[in-house]
């Protein structure tokens, strides 16, 4: 088996940090202890003045395999989600086709199995008449059910309350929502269409995508979760008007109903579209710095509980598209996420150890997932090191998704990723990566 010693490490876990080494065997951390240094290791680094975090458990992302690879598939996103510390990915059952029957399911599983750099799982998908499929998804080996309650691809949006009532009954495991009332759009969609025609000003997304279809969609499932005792999580919230919904009594670990912030919905807010125009339009919208303001402060006060990327490439020339209602929305986040939250590190908003907590303790504990998401002896060595004093510019020369663009283009971070281990194999190591050894597939312990 494959040995890795990790030497003179600023250890960010469990709510402290602690100068220590770290011994990997196969895939697994043997040792968490001072002076290890004189155990003999195929692969020794020099973490001296670096921070090692677990790896980044993202919750959400569409990577678009099968279907749609023009615009991205699981081999370059998890490539790019390694380089920004990203080791676990779950992902989105909207892909061509929908991941709506089981055999769709276990296809794209056969897929990441060859091509995932990163740890994987998938979610189920949820339709208005695939209640029989839903009901067969096990739950210690599938993430969990992914329920669009808003417009997606193909016949994914579920607007049938019969429906609804059914999966939240009986689902028996962990429930993810996307949260826009559907008819609330509709009906702000004709009033701008009415005024500017199909060249609607991208400013105006916040405003069709609002605040009401928001906030009437999350209360809708939370009213459902806590009427069949459901777990409900509920995903990149984005309204201020949202957070209080959400409850902080307790540990996450008790918790029915969780939510979501994204780093779209922490970073930027409306007065960026003048900026950025289509490049940062996402559903839920891109709202208000108020908005954006309550959304960073629920993180920090466990009103919501993970933060995760809603990764969802386009080409470029799909998102310049003259017409407001054909330009997609969603984009490229994974080689970001965590350099962006380690700028607000620097900015002194939020603290390391509150980020680790986000990024990956807390997703492992919501999910269940089986000994990972932690730097602890005899659990997966997924694991990053990071420098946070060495500056870089994010340009076309460096970005890795399929895509090609970024809306950090010319963003100058402080913070680096230089190392990734994946399940013990280090997949990336100061800008090149080792594509000898894929991701493993998740397993929960429900």
């Amino acid at each position: 088996m494959q040995s890795i010693l990790i030497l003179n490490a600023n250890i960010v876990n469990e709510n402290r940090i602690l100068k220590s080494d770290v011994y990997i065997k196969g895939e697994f951390i043997e040792r968490i202890d001072h002076n290890l240094s004189h155990l003999a290791a195929d692969k020794v680094i020099d973490a001296k003045g670096k921070y090692l975090l677990p790896g980044v458990i993202d919750d959400q992302v569409h990577f678009r395999e099968p279907g749609i690879t023009h615009k991205a598939d699981i081999f370059t996103e998890s490539r790019a989600a390694i380089a920004g510390g990203i080791t676990t990915f779950m992902e989105m059952p909207n892909t061509v086709p929908n991941a709506l029957t089981q055999s769709l399911l276990q296809d794209k599983y056969l897929i990441a199995e060859k091509t995932a750099l990163a740890n994987y799982s998938f979610y189920m998908g949820v339709s208005n008449d695939n209640f029989d499929e839903v009901m067969k998804t096990d739950p210690k080996n599938i993430c969990g059910i992914k329920i669009f309650m808003g417009a997606s691809t193909g016949n994914m949006l579920v607007d049938n309350e019969q429906t609804l009532e059914r999966v939240f009954a009986n689902a028996g495991m962990l429930i993810a929502t996307h949260c826009e009332d559907e008819a609330t759009i509709k009906a702000n969609m004709a009033l701008y269409r009415e005024q500017y025609g199909e060249e609607v000003p991208v400013k105006f997304h916040p405003l069709i995508r609002s605040t009401e279809a928001c906030y009437k969609s999350s209360s809708f499932a939370m009213g459902l979760a806590k009427k069949h005792g459901t777990k409900l999580h509920i995903l990149h919230l984005s309204t201020a008007k949202e957070i209080d919904l959400f409850d902080n009594s307790m540990p996450l670990k008790d918790k029915k109903i969780t939510g979501e912030a994204c780093i779209h919905h922490l970073w930027f807010n409306d007065s960026d579209y003048e900026e950025k125009q289509s490049l940062i339009k996402w559903n839920p919208a891109v709202k208000t710095a108020e908005d954006r303001n309550a959304v960073f402060n629920a993180v920090l006060s466990d009103h919501l509980d993970v933060i995760a990327t809603d990764h969802a490439p386009h080409t470029l020339e799909e998102k310049q598209n003259t017409s407001y209602f054909k330009t997609p929305s969603g984009g490229p986040l994974v080689q970001h996420s965590l350099v962006a939250m380690l700028e607000f590190y620097h900015q002194g908003k939020i603290s390391l150890e509150k980020i680790v907590e986000k990024m990956a303790h807390n997703p492992a504990i919501l999910f269940e997932i089986e000994k990972r998401g932690y730097v602890r002896e005899g659990y997966f060595a997924d694991l990053v090191l990071v420098d946070t004093d060495d500056p870089w510019q994010v340009s076309g020369e460096n970005m890795l998704t399929k895509c090609g663009w970024s809306p950090f283009d010319g963003q100058v971070f402080k913070s680096k990723v230089s190392h990734t281990i994946v399940s013990g194999h280090l997949a990336y190591e100061e800008g090149r990566f080792d594509e000898g050894r894929m991701g493993k597939r998740l397993t929960f312990d429900r």
